[in-house]
């Protein structure tokens, strides 16, 4: 029998699957790494950790197989993307890893949008002008921190750091590099434009590759400690948005994938670029013949734990006694309530936002609080938020793309039962959900299968979803949403000329 792993760079961990050729995840691992939030803004990891977990959960992987009747064919990348680490002339960082959710470069963002520079750079790169983005980041270092700006020799992120310490390589996939805001989508190089306004130049930067790039011949070192065969390569991959749709077979026309973990996105694979006029969508590679459109969104699942950890003490405290999950008990506390929470709507941009106002000062909102209200209304409130927002992204993109022929939903998010039925409500359609909700180690292994010559079209991982769930929408709950569904878009409109106002504020008292 042979393998393959599928290995995803996350935000807050790195997960590794252990596929057969049929897709049956056989082992997994999963290993937790911090999010520095040091100063105002701030959204930071530690490259070496991120660099251990990788190697431990290998070594993970490798230890539940018994390879003596298999072989490992190899490992296939699935990363975060929007990363950036500032390494000096030895490749070592000078920086730790600057995460897409790091604010910093808000002011830079800002200053293109007002003078035009961000519209005519979007156009070319397909990156909505925000501080996630390494070109934003790159101008706050340049601007803000000239002592690390003058002595960095390279520009990498997180993936690319990885592949250089294990196999001293210097390349990047074109997935990757189409997130970064640099990258020109329509001649599939660094963007001119973009290299001049930030001084970086080509020899900073990694050679782009295609994702079904193999490298082989693994650090010495690395692989006596792995004790990793020295003939199944590394496989580049893709960034972890892109993989996530093809993990849940939402690669044809029209098939949209919503992904709710920490954080979210909503998004369809096309044949070419796409760009929005209203620059509320992001168009980025899943291959070269192969693009993603969509909107991520910062507030997901990261939005209920918040929610969990301030409002319900108590009741973390009785589930711990009860010995059961305490989300598990706060959706069950929600659906003593209504859909539409009584009348109660949540903002829930408690990080900024990007998709679709990409404004990293918005900041989270209950609207409507009465003293009927209760906390049972507050978290339906936050779930039903949550929703909203990832709805309003749908609505932009079928003005760019079309209608939805179907959608897919994965991600820790989905696998509760209410939220699942909340998302069918909002979005007024059926959802239907893979048992196995780790779709970017999927499509990352899809991906390796197809560079080994193991599989010839990427469509095969409709065979290996395996069981899912569909959700039908509840017509008894379409009046309440479709009367606060408007209500949610103006507010969140409407407030935009105070987000700023209350996110100096907040600045200045930090």
């Amino acid at each position: 029998m042979d393998y393959i792993i599928g290995m995803d760079i996350g935000t807050t961990s790195t997960k590794a699957v252990l596929y057969d050729l049929k897709g049956k995840a056989l082992a997994y691992s999963n290993n937790l790494y911090a999010l520095y939030r040091d100063t105002n803004g701030m959204a930071e990891e530690d490259p070496d950790e991120i660099f251990d977990a990788v190697i431990h959960g290998l070594q993970e992987i490798l230890r539940k197989t018994d390879f003596k009747h298999g072989t490992l064919r190899g490992v296939s990348f699935s990363s975060a993307n929007q990363s950036l680490i500032a390494l000096d002339k030895d490749h070592q960082p000078l920086t730790r890893i600057i995460t897409w959710a790091d604010t910093r470069a808000t002011k830079y963002a800002e200053e293109l949008k007002r003078n035009g520079t961000g519209n005519l750079l979007y156009q070319h790169t397909g990156t909505p002008i925000h501080p996630m983005s390494p070109l934003c980041k790159l101008l706050w270092l340049k601007n803000e921190h000239p002592e690390i700006y003058t002595k960095t020799a390279y520009y990498c992120g997180v993936k690319e750091y990885i592949f250089y310490r294990l196999f001293n390589v210097w390349q990047i996939d074109i997935s990757v590099a189409s997130c970064t805001g640099i990258f020109n989508i329509f001649n599939l190089d660094w963007d001119n434009r973009a290299l001049e306004l930030t001084g970086v130049n080509r020899n900073q930067l990694p050679k782009i590759v295609d994702g079904y790039q193999q490298t082989l011949h693994m650090n010495a070192g690395y692989a006596k400690i792995l004790g990793y065969p020295s003939d199944a390569p590394f496989i580049q991959g893709a960034f972890d948005g892109a993989l996530s749709n093809l993990g849940v077979g939402a690669i044809s026309k029209g098939e949209v994938a919503v992904t709710i973990g920490t954080s979210g996105g909503v998004r369809v694979v096309t044949d070419h670029p796409v760009i929005d006029p209203k620059e509320r969508v992001f168009c980025y590679a899943l291959t070269k013949k192969l693009w993603v459109v969509g909107g991520p969104v910062n507030n997901g699942g990261v939005v209920f734990r918040w929610a969990r950890d301030n409002l319900f003490d108590a009741e973390q405290n009785t589930a711990a006694l009860l010995k059961i999950d305490s989300y598990d008990l706060l959706t069950k506390i929600a659906e003593t309530v209504p859909a539409g929470a009584d009348g109660l709507i949540f903002l829930p941009f408690l990080g900024g936002e990007r998709a679709p106002i990409w404004d990293a000062d918005a900041r989270g909102t209950f609207f409507g609080l009465t003293q009927m209200h209760t906390r049972a209304n507050m978290v339906r409130a936050v779930l039903e938020g949550i929703v909203y927002n990832l709805y309003t992204v749908l609505l932009a993109l079928e003005e760019v793309v079309g209608k939805p022929k179907s959608i897919m939903a994965t991600g820790g998010f989905t696998q509760s039962p209410l939220c699942r039925q909340i998302l069918a409500d909002i979005f007024e359609t059926p959802i239907t959900i893979p048992e196995d909700f780790e779709s970017s180690c999927l499509g990352a292994a899809v991906i390796g299968m197809k560079s080994l010559g193991l599989v010839d079209d990427l469509k095969v991982v409709k065979n290996f979803i395996g069981k899912t769930n569909t959700y039908e929408p509840d017509s008894n709950n379409f009046k309440a949403y479709r009367q606060l569904v408007p209500i949610y878009i103006r507010l969140s409109r409407q407030l935009k000329s105070e987000y700023q106002n209350i996110a100096d504020f907040q600045r200045g008292q930090a």
